[in-house]
């Protein structure tokens, strides 16, 4: 594993503590990429939610499912992370320092879509356009992360964003492309927590 930390001399030892601490460190960033895919799977669940029902009972009933649905998923990723790691990260130089920037970089984008969309009077295009920025901003986390399977999520996030694109150039009513988007966007997180916790 390379990282911004490999700077310590080995001593005798040094090379097992080295592949102990690469072991728990590709633990730690499947778990965490499993949780943080589910947590915002729920957001965007939520999101889609809201474009199929307006009340509240169905909202409320849509968050539960989505609740019980990431409680799963975490389960079922915490699990698998806890089993042999096949395939230690190999992480570049200043990959922290990296993902800082790329993370940075799409929340700034995110602000200037939600205040362009709604300059513009098109607020129909924030779901969308948030959908596009996530998806993109997957494919230098893919390899900051070194996990090959970012750039799938990165790729169908994309995907689904043009989607909803098309459908709102369409025609198709704001709340039906927000459903899609939203519930698309929150399958493919979930697959994607599952993968990365299960497959590593």
């Amino acid at each position: 594993m390379t990282s911004n930390t490999d700077t310590t001399p080995l001593g005798p030892g040094g090379a097992a503590t080295a592949d102990a601490e690469c072991l728990d460190l590709t633990r730690t960033l499947r778990r965490r990429g499993a949780a943080v895919f589910s947590v915002f799977a729920v957001v965007w669940a939520l999101a889609g939610a809201s474009g199929v029902a307006s009340a509240l009972a169905p909202t409320l009933v849509g968050a539960a499912v989505a609740v019980a649905v990431t409680a799963a998923v975490l389960v079922v990723a915490f699990r698998g992370t806890a089993g042999p790691v096949t395939r230690p990260v190999r992480l570049p130089e200043r990959w922290q320092r990296g993902i800082g920037l790329v993370n940075g970089i799409q929340l700034v984008v995110i602000f200037a879509v939600i205040a362009a969309s709604n300059a513009s009077g098109h607020p129909a295009f924030i779901p969308v356009g948030i959908c596009l920025v996530v998806g993109l901003h997957f494919f230098p986390l893919a390899r900051l992360y070194d996990q090959r399977q970012y750039t799938a999520t990165a790729a169908l996030l994309t995907a689904l964003a043009v989607v909803g694109f098309g459908l709102l150039l369409a025609g198709m009513a704001a709340e039906s492309v927000r459903a899609v988007v939203g519930l698309g966007a929150a399958l493919v997180l979930w697959g994607s927590a599952l993968h990365v916790g299960t497959r590593g």
